[in-house]
């Protein structure tokens, strides 16, 4: 027994208090310094767990923070709706006439100024043509000519219808003679006065003279029927010789430039000396103190748009007379033109501002025009919240606009909050976040 003491000596109470307090003592001192550590890591995690949804928020393309004052915020409100839309037009002449050089020339004599107000008639320019004035002579000298030829004709023709009836006279009057001795001899011959062979002479003669009348008035209807095609076809082709001529003493004319309508001159800017070739513009002339308006419209506008349509500047009214079927740029032109007065104060290239009417005015819901349409077409929009934290997309259905309002067909109420600032920056965005 003592000898089993002996060997437990080295594991006596005293000696396993000692060696379990150490161990005790080591592992409170571990965890005491843990927590601080785990502490931290869930700071940290939490942090970056909030910023990964800040950032998968921004990057996922559907919400953006914007601030307020860089966006344009209306009220949808209910109104009365004017269907017109505002059109710029540019004073121009009711009537323009160009004046063009029907044969170029040289400019030997200039007697108005451009600006001046002309009566139909009076004279503007003189040209010269040595080329022309020479190819004019030659043109009268031949038509001259061919002319005097038909005449000739003419004169031949009416010669052979008077032979004709000169034989045809001739010819009658031998068979009446013959005629009257054939009687004469027929009664003498039965008396032996006459002999036989005389007698049948007389006779064959006298069928021969009716054989050759019938031959020569034959031979007179054809001549006279053909004579009477012939004559007119010379005198058709005598009068349009004549037009010939005429129009070459009409292009000799025309080397003096005169005033076609009254009216005022412009565009007029040549010297004395200038070579003018033909079909050359000189000028023009405008009809005074009448004045019409073209402008530009959006194509949109294409299909309601129609000619005599009602338009106003200031008091005066006007109407839509003439439509241009041209579409440039995503514009087509019109003109419009003054029922009845026109302004006093207007003059020719002074742009002035029009409404045209497009339909009759109306109780609608009504949404502030804005550059928002053009991103987005009308067919959606951002609806402010009640709180005026966010701006929600919303479809919408719109109709009839002007440049002040657009008609809400659905989609949104009276009262309602709305971005009407342009879209550009987030179109594929669902929602913006307001700061």
């Amino acid at each position: 027994m003592k000898h089993m003491n002996k060997s437990l000596k080295p594991v006596s109470p005293a000696g396993s208090g000692a060696v379990s307090g150490s161990a005790m003592d080591r592992k409170v001192s571990k965890v005491s310094k843990r927590w601080p550590k785990f502490a931290i890591a869930a700071v940290v995690s939490a942090v970056g767990l909030w910023l990964a949804i800040g950032i998968y928020q921004k990057s996922d393309g559907s919400a953006l923070a914007v601030q307020s004052d860089r966006v344009v915020i209306s009220t949808i409100i209910e109104g009365t709706f004017e269907d017109f839309i505002p059109v710029r037009g540019r004073v121009a002449p009711a009537q323009t006439v160009f004046l063009d050089a029907i044969e170029g020339g040289r400019v030997e004599r200039i007697l108005v100024e451009d600006g001046m107000a002309l009566n139909a008639g009076d004279l503007i320019v003189e040209l010269s043509n040595a080329s022309l004035q020479l190819n004019v002579l030659g043109n009268e000298a031949r038509v001259a000519e061919q002319l005097n030829n038909m005449r000739s004709i003419e004169l031949s023709l009416e010669q052979n219808r008077l032979r004709h009836k000169s034989n045809i006279i001739d010819i009658e009057y031998q068979i009446k003679m013959l005629s009257r001795q054939f009687k004469r001899e027929q009664d003498l011959i039965k008396t032996g006065a006459v002999n036989k062979s005389k007698f049948d002479d007389t006779k064959d003669t006298l069928d021969w003279y009716k054989s050759q009348l019938a031959v020569t008035l034959e031979s007179q209807a054809s001549d006279a029927r053909m004579q009477e095609e012939q004559l007119q076809f010379l005198k058709a082709t005598s009068a349009r010789l004549e037009n010939n001529l005429a129009i070459s003493r009409q292009n000799l004319e025309n080397m003096n430039v005169r005033a076609p309508v009254d009216g005022k001159l412009s565009g007029f800017n040549i010297e004395v000396g200038q070579s003018i070739g033909r079909g050359e513009r000189i000028g023009q002339i405008d009809t005074p103190n009448d004045f019409k308006l073209t402008a530009y419209i959006d194509e949109y506008y294409l299909g309601r748009v129609d000619i005599g349509q009602q338009a106003s500047y200031q008091q005066y009214p006007l109407v839509i007379s003439k439509i241009y079927p041209q579409v440039q740029n995503g514009q087509f032109e019109v003109d419009f033109k003054f029922v009845d007065q026109q302004p006093s104060g207007i003059r020719r290239g002074q742009t002035i501002q029009t409404k045209l009417t497009l339909g009759d005015a109306s109780k609608a819901v009504l949404l502030p025009n804005g550059a928002f349409y053009q991103d987005t077409g009308g067919n959606w929009i951002f609806v402010v919240t009640d709180d005026g934290s966010e701006a929600i997309k919303r479809p919408i259905r719109l109709g009839r606009r002007n440049s002040q309002y657009i008609e809400v067909i659905e989609g949104l109420e009276v009262g309602e909050r709305v971005v009407t600032s342009p879209y550009t920056s987030y179109q594929n965005k669902q929602r913006l976040t307001l700061n």
